[in-house]
């Protein structure tokens, strides 16, 4: 990418409600983004080193004493009663100013599965639009798999599962202690839980939509 589309397709790190831990890895990731909070998420930016430029959001999961830390920053409220989590008007802000890449920061587990389990169906769309997007909550991460192929980068001896939304046909995994190749999984099936990376993981799908959950800290199944 040159520095002209880095200007045109800015790369945002959303923060979100769900739990996150300041990781190294996580850092990395965040490093050259630009950052936009979703109503309580604002509360990472202090452990993330970061100043997010917009705060975004009902503000119904905001503590006064969270917006009495951060009044410079710019604040975007919006009704309780709206169509759209914070979450997603957040990614839907960073989409209209050109965002190519996405990193969903605290975008798993917390109190709301049912949020939980938005953002990644979220994120499978997103990928389908063509749109590059990482959830994280700095101990795990949650890449969408589409049809094609992905690289990702895991320490050896970290665990990682594939979910299938729907039913997998040509699932192609190497580079891990249990590939595969050409693989058909039927939807609803465990077959694909609790992998181990022996490095940067390819995976290959000829068709179907899943997620790949990968631990990278967790090297229990070293």
């Amino acid at each position: 990418m040159t520095e002209r589309d880095a200007v045109t397709h800015p790369d945002f790190a959303i923060l979100m409600g769900g739990a996150l831990r300041a990781t190294d890895r996580l850092r990395r990731h965040l490093h050259g983004m630009r950052i936009i909070a979703a109503d309580g998420g604002m509360r990472h930016a202090k452990s993330l080193g970061v100043i997010p430029e917009r705060w975004m959001g009902d503000f119904d999961s905001t503590p006064p004493e969270l917006i009495a830390q951060w009044p410079d920053i710019l604040r975007e409220p919006y009704p309780p009663a709206k169509n759209e989590t914070d979450g997603e008007i957040a990614v839907s802000a960073a989409l209209e100013q050109g965002a190519k890449k996405l990193l969903l920061a605290g975008a798993l587990g917390g109190e709301r599965s049912d949020h939980a389990f938005m953002h990644l169906l979220h994120a499978a769309r997103l990928a389908e639009d063509g749109i590059d997007v990482l959830l994280t909550s700095g101990d795990e991460e949650a890449y969408p798999l589409l049809p094609g192929s992905r690289d990702i980068d895991l320490p050896q001896g970290s665990l990682f599962s594939i979910l299938g939304l729907d039913t997998l046909t040509g699932l192609t995994i190497t580079n891990a202690r249990y590939p595969l190749s050409d693989f058909h999984l039927p939807f609803g099936s465990s077959r694909t839980i609790s992998n181990v990376a022996e490095g940067p993981v390819r995976f290959s799908l000829s068709s179907g939509r899943a997620i790949i959950l990968a631990r990278p800290y967790d090297l229990s199944g070293a």
